[in-house]
């Protein structure tokens, strides 16, 4: 980041460009990525959460589009992006965690959201690695088993990736995954 700032009435952020999003990147390779290439983004995108979640914030909506590559020099490099959800999770100065609490709406995407934000509690670091399994498993397969479902509105999508999400065991998640 070179700059952030308000200019005007407009918050402005000047970043360097970058390359594709992990979603334009899946279409591009046919829909799904080969298991080494997901095992480095894997391993670039859990150390950036980390890092993020070290500055005691939590991310919210982490999916593919939000995560992109570099170009030129940095093509190797995976970046987090649009922050725009993101709140703190713990107070700096006093250390307190934010307390747990149900009924939240959702926040974030849907499809890639945790369970746990699906049923409304309060989301934290947990719910951002649960996303990213669910983004690892997408690029693996380039489906989760609650996408495409039959639904005529947002509110019943909603419902029903909930309850697809909640009766899918990680052993059905997972299955036919490549092994290393």
């Amino acid at each position: 980041m070179f700059y952030s700032g308000t200019e005007g009435d407009i918050n402005v952020l000047v970043m360097e460009l970058l390359g594709e999003d992990l979603e334009e990147l899946t279409k591009t390779c046919g829909g799904k990525l080969p298991l080494k290439t997901v095992l480095i983004i894997a391993e670039q995108c859990i150390t950036r959460i980390r890092q993020i979640h070290k500055r005691l914030l939590i991310h919210r909506d982490i999916k593919p589009e939000n995560i992109a590559i570099g170009l030129g020099k940095r093509s190797n490099t995976i970046y987090i992006l649009d922050f725009g959800l993101s709140r703190q999770y713990m107070n700096p100065n006093t250390k307190q965690h934010i307390p747990f609490k149900e009924g939240k709406q959702l926040i974030g995407s849907i499809r890639y959201s945790s369970l746990n934000t699906h049923q409304g509690i309060e989301q934290s670091r947990r719910d951002d690695l649960e996303s990213l399994g669910f983004i690892f498993v997408y690029l693996l397969k380039g489906k989760l088993p609650w996408q495409g479902l039959p639904v005529k509105d947002k509110a019943e999508r909603f419902k029903m990736v909930k309850k697809v999400m909640g009766r899918t065991s990680i052993e059905e998640l997972t299955k036919n995954l490549p092994s290393i």
